[in-house]
């Protein structure tokens, strides 16, 4: 299956293994480019170098990983980050963005519903909160790639909520509660070069629904551009409904080859 043809399917094995965020930035350390994304992971099942703790769990990482991700394509600044020992915390967030180009599920959860809770006021939020977003997906344009049983939609709530504890947006374990979230400064301007490279007009990359990924609103992502502009890490000026966007680099390959340089 490509990824065109399952972007809005909801996957629930990928969504209960987790965000895989260590692993993930391991292997992707690992990754030769002269080979094939079939002989890396082929490599790491023979070789368990993240130090799987089993086989069962060495054979998820790789399936996860093939499912999520074209590291010579699209995911490729991610990967060449990884591979130059970009700090974790600022890498964090960009593994997000680049996992929910695939999973439709995840990108739909946390920029509709959770996002929709944290700007309403919502504190705390539960697994039998989720279940009920789960139940409207299908009227949302999404598919399964099966029936979900009520015990699978219960793994899938926690999950998505899980996900959510891993890439710092929420904190706790049975009851979920929100976090004071900040995006690292490079975090933010690499996804400006992402986001530019979708051929999105600046007005249009300030009120991308994307931002809800990391919990920010027009108005925060113009704030954190406005005090980029003042310390000249980027250009940024608005006259009337014209907005003028100007980035340090041309492609988000380029910025992330600068950012490891």
């Amino acid at each position: 299956m490509t990824s065109s043809s399952r972007a809005n399917v909801a996957s629930s094995f990928t969504v209960v293994k987790g965000a895989m965020i260590e692993e993930t930035y391991a292997v992707f350390a690992a990754w030769d480019f002269e080979c094939s994304k079939r002989e890396n992971l082929d490599r790491l099942r023979h070789e368990n170098f993240i130090g799987a703790s089993s086989a069962t769990w060495l054979r998820d990482v790789a399936k996860v990983l093939n499912r999520r991700f074209e590291p010579a394509g699209r995911d490729k600044p991610l990967v060449l980050l990884a591979k130059h020992g970009f700090p974790l915390d600022e890498w964090r967030p960009l593994l997000l963005w680049h996992l929910t180009r695939d999973e439709f599920l995840v990108r739909d959860f946390i920029e509709t519903w959770l996002f929709a809770a944290y700007d309403g006021g919502t504190f705390r939020v539960r697994t039998e909160d989720v279940e009920g977003y789960l139940g409207s997906i299908a009227r949302r344009g999404a598919t399964t790639e099966h029936a979900w049983s009520v015990q699978t939609t219960k793994r899938v709530a926690a999950g998505l909520l899980k996900i959510a504890v891993d890439f710092g947006l929420l904190r706790g374990s049975i009851t979920k509660e929100f976090v004071s979230f900040h995006l690292p400064e490079k975090s933010f301007l690499y996804l400006l070069h992402a986001m530019r490279d979708e051929k999105l007009a600046p007005s249009k990359v300030i009120a991308s629904p994307e931002w809800r990924l990391f919990l920010m609103r027009p108005a925060d992502v113009e704030h954190e551009l406005l005090r980029l502009h003042q310390y000249r890490k980027l250009e940024y000026q608005v006259a009337g409904s014209l907005v003028q966007l100007s980035l340090p680099c041309t492609s988000t390959c380029e910025y992330a080859e600068r950012m490891v340089a």
